[in-house]
């Protein structure tokens, strides 16, 4: 299992979710873009983000499947997004990355930071091998946010993911070790 951490970044703080973030959570996974790509609950209730910030995403580091981070605003510590692994092989020492970014954030970055702070404690500190990211075929921006926070495409996964019962080629994108480089990464851990 992942360690319980906190990791910064220069605008975020990635830390566990907690009761505070509910009504932020909820607001965020009952948007339309949100519920659009990813296969929430439809609708998306109080009883949900409860769920989801007091117990399901916490149960994911406890099962080792893999670890949920709350994505803060670095000064005012309002939920902006969440990033996260999931589907962990600890054998092979590969996870997958997902997100979503809140509507009051978008457009600012949020998203690939995220990752890029993710991606680092993941391929350096835990000293994983490889970190996947899958897109819906359709869904742009997160493709972008793969190519912008340093992802490699490999290929398409044809009909391999489901939202909303409707089957969907995935895009499939990997990050290395290799491939963070050489430059110091600005983010902190602890």
């Amino acid at each position: 299992m992942f360690p319980e951490t906190v990791l910064h970044s220069r605008r975020l703080l990635l830390r566990a979710f907690d009761a505070g973030d509910i009504t932020d959570t909820l607001a965020s996974c009952s948007d339309s873009l949100t519920q659009r790509w990813l296969p929430l609950p439809r609708p998306y209730t109080l009883d949900d983000a409860t769920a989801w910030c007091t117990t399901t995403a916490h149960a994911m580091r406890d099962s080792g499947d893999g670890i949920q981070f709350a994505v803060t605003d670095a000064d005012s510590k309002r939920l902006v997004g969440q990033v996260g692994l999931k589907k962990t092989d600890w054998r092979a020492l590969v996870s997958e990355v997902g997100y979503w970014v809140s509507p009051w954030a978008r457009g600012r970055g949020i998203a690939v930071e995220a990752t890029r702070t993710l991606a680092h404690w993941l391929l350096t500190d835990q000293r994983f091998q490889r970190m996947e990211l899958r897109a819906a075929a359709e869904n742009a921006a997160s493709q972008e946010v793969a190519i912008k926070a340093g992802f490699h495409r490999e290929g398409t996964l044809r009909n391999a993911g489901f939202v909303h019962g409707a089957r969907v080629d995935l895009v499939l994108f990997s990050l290395l070790p290799g491939d963070l480089g050489s430059s110091t990464d600005p983010t902190e851990h602890r």
